[in-house]
């Protein structure tokens, strides 16, 4: 019969964060599957977890992915752990568990810690409608390209990028609202909210330490060019007194144009 692979998040920093389900899968596994083997026996001997430990990182992923899969296939439980947060979130795994799909061998994943979700939530901007583009690309083309989502973004950083990055978004948009959400979970645990043009001045004076995750609120979306002169009129109506909202939703009767993009055009 065959075994299975159980992808295990490991805590971002306190290792109180760890799953009791986790702690369970590690102790059962025949194998644990890691990327750093000294941080991970720093972990299993915290909780006085015993198992048998094998490297698998970026640069041996495609072969050690062959050889756990035929270990699983001969009835081995594998629990797959990264250094920090959910495998496969911008740290290896992907190769395992595609290679188990493909080969009809069971996955379980646990739920767990994760810096992009604890972010998120930090940020306070809106998490109905977001994406992960995991490190923030160098090149300024691609780094500008990023900025323009139209839904809330979440990225890791470098400290040492931080203000250069932040400086690119605010030439974008200096407005655009920001969260730093640095060194989560830890001691140090910090979560700084502002503008773009606000923060990325902060940081250029001092940046910061320890891990970073970036938060940033939707790029605004281009105005529709058949919107012109409903807006138009819409201006004139408040420039001659009349409430914003009231203006748009008199201006959207008349013309069939959306009363909340009107208002948002005009109030951003």
């Amino acid at each position: 019969m065959s075994g299975k692979l159980i992808v295990c998040p490991t805590p971002i920093g306190n290792l109180e964060d760890i799953t009791l389900r986790v702690l369970a899968a590690l102790r059962e596994a025949d194998l644990i599957a890691c990327e750093d083997t000294r941080r991970t026996s720093v972990l299993l001997k915290s909780y006085g977890v015993s198992g048998k430990l094998i490297s698998y990182y970026e640069q041996n992923e495609r072969s050690r992915s062959a050889e756990l899969v035929k270990r699983i296939y001969d009835g081995a439980t594998v629990a797959l752990v990264c250094d920090a947060g959910m495998p496969l979130v911008s740290d290896p795994g992907f190769v395992l568990v595609r290679g188990c799909v493909a080969a009809g061998l069971a996955v379980e994943v646990l739920p767990g810690p994760s810096a992009v979700l604890s972010a998120l939530v930090a940020s306070a901007l809106p998490a109905d409608h977001w994406r992960f583009a995991g490190f923030l690309p160098r090149k300024p083309a691609e780094l500008t390209q990023v900025f323009t989502s139209q839904e809330t973004l979440v990225a890791f950083e470098s400290p040492r990028r931080v203000a250069a990055s932040l400086a690119a978004l605010a030439r974008v948009d200096p407005e655009r609202p920001v969260a730093v959400c640095r060194e989560l979970t830890k001691l140090h645990e910090e979560v700084v909210r502002g503008k773009a043009s606000e923060l990325a001045a902060r940081y250029a004076q001092s940046p910061p330490k320890g891990e970073v995750v970036l938060v940033v609120g939707a790029a605004p979306a281009p105005l529709d060019t058949d919107l012109t002169p409903a807006l138009e009129a819409v201006r004139k109506l408040v420039d001659a007194g009349a409430k914003p909202r009231t203006a748009a939703q008199v201006v959207a009767e008349l013309t069939g144009s959306s009363a909340n993009k009107l208002y948002r055009a005009l109030t951003t």
